[in-house]
């Protein structure tokens, strides 16, 4: 029938056509791809964790003993029922029980040898049948009493060696019992729960750091694609949520069931036919749990990607602060950041909706398996009966001992399922978070360092462009054509409007990013065949952006040479004319701290700074993107006196709009819409290139 189905469902509808039938199956079968990969996301964090094999191994050893202590300390109910509170010992109840058991088989014996005496004169095959189905009944009876007089006559001598010949001291000898099975129980449980915490850690600190690792790997490009606040959102919240799951994992979801499956071996040693029909209802449940799994997974989800909202949110606003002041939109930005927060809220809300009808599931479930336990042990006890249904529940009729001991392993073991509600929650939250972490490790980074990369020993050679060609989107060139030569040694100012592709042509140099067609080569050796450490550590970069970190001013300097001394760390701020406001400016001299981003510096200072970082680094090619764009007219002359002497011998490339600055270079490059216009010194580029001229005269009159 269900092969039918699919058959009919296959074939194209008339009204939907073909083309609809497909895209159907193409979405169910995306559907069925995105769960499978989901869960494997998840287990590939599983797979990690599973690396600290002497940490699973205590958590296993910790939570097996914990379950067993779990469960002999609810099968201290038997003795105290059976044997206290009737006013014995154990002594007295072994010598009892083996007295009992065999009357009992002798009354089964006598009543045998009647049995087969009324089967031998029997005439109708109904009456053969039925006394041969008591027959077999009677066997079974005789069989589980002898069982009963093996074990007891085994454990006798035990029990009339250790345990005292009196009630009132069983009982004490069942206290304390209880209270030393409890102390070592929660030793244990105290280890194992240490163990969980320090194996999720582990697996958190390694993915975290992993993640960024990788992330470190990859090319600028990244970088302009994915939101800052986005970023932050899966390194803080969703690793954070990975580790909570493989906690839980590894933790309850381990102990808590060894502790539920300790106690249902205890109901099955009782009666496992009167346990399986207990949790006769059971497949219900879980179906509907299973239906609840894929609707948390997707909230979850959800929730998560408004979560990274609120934090580009919050970056935007902060980050910001200046703009929202100065244009008065406090209004407009709260008003955005609640309409952030409520779907937050309502995202919440729908997983512990969901999380709710976990819980009603649960506690439906537990409630039906007592309640049937409840009726059908009460009347196997009740009329000492063996059957229920015509279906055989016991060997030999329960006594009330028995009885309490099943509902005490029942209830030991829906304490630990009811914990594990948790579960579905815990576990697809995980696997939501999963799936937005791997993919950031599963991404191969756009500049791949060749697999026998060469060396470099020295960068005195001349930068070639040959034929480069680069887009971020095709349908947008950034640059076409690119041939280029840079002597070794020569300054190249590059000049043209905004947006024509000048701070992508200098971001070639270090393979920030590589051509999409073409090479760039430094002598005979393409970029892409040299060592990118050994290439970017002769480089130094000053950028229109300054970027600073909130250390202090000598870390921030050293920052381009680690091993730098402070003696050298001063005589670069020297030269980047940035040593005087150092000294006699900032409160604590070099060792202040500059704050987040630099923010208690003026923007000339944080320039001369990250200036001061790129000579210390001492760099064969030095590469300025408007790195004089925000120093005051006084400190520009100064500077570039000393970038001056510091650009002799160096091959410098240059991207600026100032006058003062076009006095330093060799040669001008004329850039527009990703080509080169024009190149040479500035006055055969005055007296020949129209754009050129144009760009000149403009800023000319801005700097007058």
């Amino acid at each position: 029938m269900l092969t039918l189905l699919a058959q009919i469902d296959s074939v194209p509808s008339p009204f939907l056509g073909g083309h609809a039938i497909n895209r159907n199956h193409k979405r169910r079968n995306h559907k069925r791809h995105t769960e499978f990969r989901s869960m494997k996301n998840l287990w590939r964090a599983i797979r990690q964790a599973l690396r600290q094999r002497f940490t699973i191994l205590g958590i296993v050893v910790s939570s097996l003993i914990v379950a067993l202590f779990w469960g002999a300390n609810i099968g201290a109910v038997y003795p105290f029922v059976e044997v206290v509170i009737q006013n014995k010992s154990m002594h007295d109840w072994a010598r009892e029980r083996i007295a009992t058991s065999k009357e009992t088989c002798q009354t089964i014996d006598a009543k045998m040898l009647d049995l087969e005496q009324q089967l031998a004169v029997a005439e109708s095959k109904k009456e053969r049948i039925s006394i041969e189905n008591e027959m077999s009944h009677l066997t079974i009876r005789r069989d589980a009493d002898q069982k009963v007089i093996a074990t007891t006559e085994a454990l006798q001598p035990y029990i009339e060696k250790y345990l005292p010949d009196d009630a009132f001291q069983t009982l004490v000898a069942i206290a304390l019992f209880l209270v030393i099975a409890t102390i070592v129980k929660d030793i244990f449980l105290v280890t194992n729960m240490m163990l969980v915490q320090r194996f999720s850690e582990m697996t958190t600190l390694e993915l975290r750091n992993q993640v960024f690792e990788h992330t470190m790997k990859m090319g600028l490009g990244v970088f302009n694609k994915d939101r800052t606040g986005d970023l932050m959102s899966r390194f803080t919240g969703d690793i954070t949520k990975i580790g909570g799951a493989i906690a839980y994992l590894f933790g309850r979801a381990l102990r808590e069931p060894l502790k539920a499956v300790v106690c249902l071996a205890g109901a099955f040693w009782v009666s496992w036919q009167l346990m399986l029909f207990s949790f006769m209802i059971a497949p219900i449940a879980l179906f509907f749990t299973y239906v609840l799994a894929k609707s948390v997974k997707r909230a979850n989800r959800r929730a998560m990607e408004e979560s990274s909202q609120l934090f580009r949110r919050l970056l935007q606003s902060f980050n910001g602060i200046y703009a929202v002041k100065a244009y008065t939109m406090e209004k407009y930005e709260n008003n955005r950041f609640r309409r952030t927060t409520r779907e937050v809220y309502r995202k919440s809300m729908k997983i512990m909706f969901y999380h709710g009808l976990t819980k009603f599931s649960d506690e439906v479930l537990g409630i039906c398996v007592v309640c049937i336990s409840i009726l059908a042990g009460g009347y196997l006890v009740l009329n000492q009966e063996t059957h229920l249904f015509g279906m055989a529940m016991t060997a030999r009729p329960l006594n009330l001992a028995s009885l309490l001991l099943f509902y005490g392993f029942l209830i030991g073991a829906s304490d630990p399922l009811r914990k594990l509600s948790g579960f579905l929650n815990q576990a697809q939250a995980g696997a939501a978070a999963a799936d937005r972490i791997y993919p950031l490790l599963d991404r191969e980074p756009a500049i791949v360092e060749s697999k026998n990369p060469i060396s470099i020993k020295n960068l005195h050679k001349p930068i070639i462009f040959d034929h480069v060609n680069f887009h971020y989107d095709e349908k947008e060139p950034v640059l076409q054509d690119i041939q280029l030569k840079i002597e070794c040694g020569e300054t190249l100012a590059i000049v043209g409007p905004n947006g024509c592709g000048k701070t992508t042509l200098a971001n070639m140099v270090p393979r920030f990013y590589d051509p999409i067609d073409g090479r760039v080569l430094i002598g005979y050796d393409s970029l892409r065949d040299l060592n990118i450490q050994d290439l970017r550590k002769r480089i130094g970069i000053v950028t229109q952006q300054t970027i600073l970190f909130d250390d202090t001013v000598m870390n921030n300097i050293r920052y381009g040479s680690h091993r730098a001394s402070d003696e050298d760390v001063i005589r670069a701020a020297k030269k980047a004319r940035a040593h005087e406001f150092i000294v006699n400016k900032l409160e604590h001299g070099y060792q202040t701290n500059v704050g987040e981003s630099g923010g208690r510096l003026s923007g000339g200072q944080r320039q001369r700074l990250s200036l001061a970082r790129a000579i210390l680094r001492d760099p064969a090619i030095m590469i300025m993107d408007e790195a004089t764009s925000q120093i005051d007219p006084e400190s520009e002359q100064l500077i570039h006196s000393a970038l001056q002497k510091f650009t002799a011998d160096r091959t410098t490339i240059m991207i600026t709009h100032r006058l003062a600055t076009l006095t330093l270079a060799d040669r001008i490059l004329v850039m527009q819409e990703g080509k080169i216009v024009d190149i040479g010194t500035h006055d055969e580029l005055a007296s020949r290139c129209e754009l050129y001229r144009r760009l000149y005269q403009l800023n000319f009159k801005e700097s007058a």
